[in-house]
């Protein structure tokens, strides 16, 4: 009798993990596969085997009372193995994932209304640094934990099916992973270790490219993309202080070109592409690219694809007062090109005169985003255009009467027609010209853009310092993620994340501002009280005055609020403030260096 047999639940969990494995990959659209990757499954295999082991010898030295910098050490070397899985892991199975090196912060069912206790190897990082014995229970209950996570691992290993396809994919994505997020330190806010253990990201990817390649000794790329990842690890070793790391230099000069090499390997090995839907387009060298992004993943269905003749259409309607109720309000009345389609007050005013209760967010962007509005009510371009448009406060317009116009007017009905061959506007086709024109406002053509695209002269000193500090020192990019410098978590872009920042009325930071946010639609949920969407800050020189409510004139009001640390810096009471506490300790002439580099993301 096996092991397996003998113990009914066990047999259970092993099927259950296959099964989900198998439902997850169905439904994401791959392509069934001939071949299975068994050197590549073994090698992860062992990593997990090491991971596990090394969880275990942690345990027993808390469990001994071992000294804090013993215990900090062995958690380094945990989350360096892991990271050397990290692209199988993510890639094959995200939501476990999620629970061995996700935030700190409760799972949310959005659905449900509920919260999941957060679990992993952030919450770990949090207990370590600093160390407290008083909590060795419950430390040990999340390395307990931690554990389950291994076995689901090394279980769903020995039993699902990798192809080359799946797993360069994955590679890629890991790639891409380091450049956003492995980069900014996402994983790692408290203990700043990031820059220490991206070698093994790096390492980890250049082994299994070795393993799949088949041109090993001839292989011009393998051979390239090797040369550049030892370059690349060679300066990650030679300075690790995140405070003083040149970020600006090591993204276009080394994970740049890790990205566009691996293009070429997957050419000459003649790997086709997985056929899943994704933001980052499969032949983006780089984030940075033109065309690099598609749209078309964030919409709600494939009859919503963009094209420009919907976002000329889109555009039309954006300026034309037939949208609101009495025809004297536009799309454009509060949302102007030149302020990056704000409108430059404190808060948008409504038909009656009066002031709305929230800053006219920019449209720059926004089709990139999972969920619209500061407080995300609307998942997508589609549903913001109706809710706007039907607002008693802001264009109290009806649907069904502005079609009749539409239907009227013999130009928009041949425009329609052209485009939805349909005989009659119908109020989904109204909606997607709208969002379609808004998808087209994203132009990745600023400064900054141009500097990763490899003109080191696009930027200024000044602002190349600021770069290095939004990365490091501030931190900005573990909430405004590179490229889109919005809350859409890359590599995968398919969750877009709200923060809690205990934002004042204004920016003398005396009073709290109670707005709920999207707490208003969760209310059984305390993390999402008070929280917001986290927005893209391209353009953000354009639209002052800032925050939900616009209380925040300046940025250098804004930059104030995060060098001290938020609203608890300032005594207010938010239990679930989701930014740090803990003050930046930024010089005047950081901040404005900081400033300086968000101009250059302005679109040209």
């Amino acid at each position: 009798m096996n092991k397996l047999s003998k113990y009914p639940i066990l047999l259970f969990l092993y099927c259950a993990a296959a099964l989900f494995t198998l439902y997850y990959c169905k439904n994401d659209k791959q392509q069934p596969v001939s071949e299975d990757l068994g050197s590549v499954k073994t090698r992860i295999i062992k990593t997990n085997t090491d991971f596990e082991k090394q969880i275990n010898e942690l345990k027993t030295l808390v469990s001994a009372n071992s000294d804090e910098k013993l215990l900090q050490e062995k958690f380094q070397d945990i989350r360096k193995t892991y990271k050397r899985m990290e692209w199988a892991v993510e890639y094959f199975l995200p939501h476990s994932a999620r629970f061995i090196n996700g935030p700190a912060l409760p799972e949310i069912e959005m659905d449900e209304h509920t919260e999941i206790e957060p679990e992993g190897l952030q919450v770990l990082e949090e207990m370590f640094y600093p160390y407290d014995k008083g909590n060795k229970d419950e430390v040990i209950r999340m390395l307990n934990k931690l554990i389950n996570k291994s076995n689901t691992i090394a279980t769903n290993f020995q039993v699902i099916t990798i192809s080359k396809d799946q797993v360069f994919d994955a590679l890629r994505q890991e790639a891409f992973r380091i450049s956003s997020l492995g980069i900014a330190g996402f994983d790692t806010p408290v203990s700043g270790i990031f820059l220490q253990e991206m070698p093994s990201s790096l390492e980890g990817i250049k082994e299994t490219l070795e393993q799949i390649s088949t041109k090993r000794s001839k292989d011009k790329a393998l051979k390239s993309i090797i040369a550049e990842i030892n370059s690349a690890i060679k300066v990650l070793k030679k300075n690790t202080d995140k405070n003083t790391f040149d970020y600006a230099g090591f993204i276009p000069d080394h994970l740049n070109k890790i990205t566009t090499l691996m293009l070429d390997f997957k050419n000459q090995e003649k790997i086709p592409d997985v056929e899943v839907t994704t933001a980052l387009n499969k032949n983006a060298a780089t984030f940075f690219v033109k065309n690099a992004f598609n749209p078309n993943a964030f919409t709600p269905g494939k009859e919503y694809a963009f094209s420009e003749e919907k976002a000329a259409l889109g555009h039309q309607l954006f300026n034309d007062k037939i949208l609101s109720n009495n025809n004297n309000r536009s799309c454009a009345t509060c949302h102007i090109p030149e302020k990056a389609f704000t409108d430059g007050l404190a808060r948008s005013i409504s038909l009656e005169n009066s002031e709305l209760a929230r800053n006219a967010p920019s449209l720059n962007y926004a089709g990139y985003q999972h969920g619209q509005f500061w407080d995300m009510r609307k998942d997508d371009l589609e549903g913001q255009s109706s809710d706007v448009i039907s607002n008693k406060e802001e264009m109290h317009g009806d649907l069904n009467v502005i079609l009749a116009k539409i239907n009227q007017d013999k130009n928009y009905q041949a425009a329609f027609k052209k485009i939805y061959h349909s005989p009659k506007t119908e109020v989904w086709q109204l909606q997607n010209v709208l969002a379609s024109y808004i998808r087209s406002l994203s132009k990745f053509n600023s400064a900054f853009d141009e500097y990763m695209r490899g003109n080191k002269s696009a930027m200024t000193e000044s602002q190349k310092r600021g770069f290095n500090l939004f990365v490091g020192k501030a931190q900005c990019a573990i909430c405004h993620f590179v490229p889109l410098f919005n809350g859409t978590v890359p590599p995968n872009f398919k969750k877009t994340e709200q923060e809690v920042l205990g934002v004042a009325v204004n920016g003398e930071n005396k009073a709290f501002d109670n707005d709920l946010g999207r707490g208003k639609f969760h209310e059984t949920v305390p993390s999402l009280q008070h929280s917001f969407k986290t927005p893209t800050l391209r353009n953000i020189n354009k639209t002052a005055p800032y925050m939900h409510n616009g209380g925040y004139k300046t940025l250098k009001e804004v930059m104030t609020f995060y060098n001290k640390g938020g609203g608890k810096a300032f005594g207010f009471k938010v239990e679930n403030q989701t930014l740090s506490d803990a003050p930046l300790q930024l010089t005047d002439k950081e901040i404005n260096d900081i400033i300086d580099f968000l101009k250059a993301l302005d679109d040209q």
